[in-house]
């Protein structure tokens, strides 16, 4: 969550958001949020857990380009 957050301070291009899934439960069955952190790229791709700052850089990059499928 942290780590999301100095991402968006650092380049207008990320956006992170922070949820509390039991206030939210809609959004939390939306994106299946069975453990957290969960990370939700693109409102498709998803990472589970607290990454290393260069793996979870390296998600973002390998899914902000890719075609998005319906959910």
């Amino acid at each position: 969550m942290r780590l999301a957050h100095r991402f968006a301070l650092e380049s207008d291009l990320v956006r992170a958001d922070c949820i509390e899934s039991t206030e939210f439960p809609e959004l939390a069955s939306r994106y299946r949020v069975y453990a957290v952190p969960k990370t939700v790229i693109n409102g498709q791709a998803f990472v589970e857990g607290a990454l290393p700052e260069s793996m979870f850089l390296d998600e973002i990059l390998k899914h902000i380009n890719a075609p998005k499928s319906e959910p």
